[in-house]
């Protein structure tokens, strides 16, 4: 058995959740890696649906989850999903929800900032979620974090929390907006201290008990790694990374403890907010996949944007994030459509290339380079095998293989985590 990462292969919202939850019920342990509760995903269990945002999908069956030190963690929207989960009769405790105490925190001065930045912005927004995401990564590689920890030592909280605010508000000043008061972002964390601090763990130490006993672990990603900070649409991007490497580095186990890489993909590509977005469709088409995929943010429920499948910058992504196979997911989606685009290089100012090249104005100006694939009539949906699939449906699925250099190992035909095809099971080959 080894370990496994799901990571998002495109702009994200390729639909984790689903893959996820399908993995976590063979994991024994679940840890969630990077990113914050701007981003979010739909699990439906035994008929029942549950929206996650920061939680790992194991809280929903009962089996130890982990939020590791890349994660950044805003307190009440934690506390507030674990009530909300509790409603449904999923009661998570410190017995089964770990967090690293070494994970930063976000906390209202971040939320603050970022809405006053994205107001001041005008045109040069990037499309922030508005939840602190960005300025608490910020105060967390500034040195200036308030991490979990701290909330063991009131002398050390109250004096992060005094530097936290004198340089938010040196910030805020400079933008014309009202000053953050620090006494009562203090008094408002210390109020969370009994709830929030059982939590805390030294989550290096027991993911290494896990994996010295054998137990199989689930490393979940968040957003996908054309939002990386470093790899993806900068500066249109998530502020951490969102590769699988991530997933080590932030939960703390080695890199050779990840043993499968597992990248999502929609059989077409979507991107929520602002940014570079080559195969992106203004018609009747993008209109009707949007409508049939439910294009719309589990967080935000913001419309995506819709386009054909990009096998140029899908294999870019596969080979930064070093990934071994494929969950292809909304297939069904496509049912129906006379013919499908597939990008399969882009042309810059006459020249041909295979790469989504980092500058920003050279990611403006890309062409799509499309081959041309015949579409299918017959319906996909729920279909469970290979030889339900209509010839052309085969067909679309294996040139996608050749043009991203990586097998699909699951196939998604419905949003029912039933409705699957698979090839190989990540956790054991």
């Amino acid at each position: 058995m080894r370990n496994v990462a799901v990571v998002g292969v495109q702009w994200g919202d390729e639909g984790k959740g689903k893959v996820v939850d399908w993995l976590s019920e063979r994991a024994d342990v679940v840890v969630r890696f990077q990113g914050g509760h701007n981003a979010g995903h739909t699990l439906v269990v035994d008929g029942t649906t549950y929206k996650l945002s920061l939680l790992p999908s194991g809280v929903v069956r009962g089996k130890p989850s982990i939020i590791g030190n890349g994660v950044v963690i805003d307190p009440w929207a934690l506390l507030e999903e674990i009530d909300r989960l509790g409603v449904q009769g999923v009661f998570v405790t410190p017995e089964t929800l770990h967090i690293a105490e070494n994970a930063s925190l976000i906390l209202p001065l971040h939320r603050n900032l970022d809405v006053a930045r994205e107001a001041a912005a005008g045109s040069g927004k990037i499309g922030t979620t508005g939840r602190g995401i960005g300025p608490a990564y910020e105060d967390k590689v500034a040195r200036r974090a308030v991490r979990m920890c701290d909330l063991a030592d009131d002398s050390v909280l109250s004096t992060r929390i005094e530097r936290l605010a004198a340089h938010h508000n040196a910030l805020l000043r400079g933008m014309g907006q009202p000053e953050v008061d620090g006494g009562e972002v203090l008094a408002s964390v210390r109020a969370l201290v009994p709830k929030l601090l059982p939590f805390s763990d030294t989550v290096w130490r027991r993911l290494e008990e896990y994996r010295l006993a054998g137990k199989r672990i689930l490393f979940e990603g968040a957003q996908g790694s054309m939002l990386d900070v470093d790899h993806g649409t900068y500066p249109f991007v998530t502020s951490s990374n969102t590769v699988a490497a991530q997933a080590a580095t932030g939960s703390g186990v080695g890199p050779g403890r990840i043993g499968y890489v597992l990248g999502i993909c929609k059989a077409y590509t979507t991107r929520v907010g602002a940014g570079p977005f080559p195969t992106e469709l203004f018609d009747e088409t993008g209109r009707l996949i949007g409508e049939r995929g439910r294009e719309f943010g589990t967080v935000t429920g913001r419309p995506r944007r819709c386009g054909w499948f990009d096998a140029t910058l899908v294999r870019q992504a596969v080979t930064v994030g070093g990934v071994d196979g494929i969950a292809l997911t909304k297939l069904d989606v496509l049912d129906g459509l006379p013919s499908l685009q597939v990008c399969t290089g882009y042309r810059l100012d006459g020249e041909v290339i295979h790469h989504l090249p980092a500058l920003m104005s050279a990611q403006s100006r890309v062409e799509p380079i499309y081959e041309t694939h015949e579409g299918w009539q017959q319906s996909t949906q729920g279909v469970r095998s290979w030889g339900g699939l209509p010839a052309a449906a085969i067909k679309y699925v294996r040139r996608i293989e050749e043009l991203i250099g990586t097998p699909v190992a699951l196939l998604s035909t419905s949003p029912e985590r039933e409705d699957t095809i698979f090839v190989s099971d990540p956790f054991s080959g």
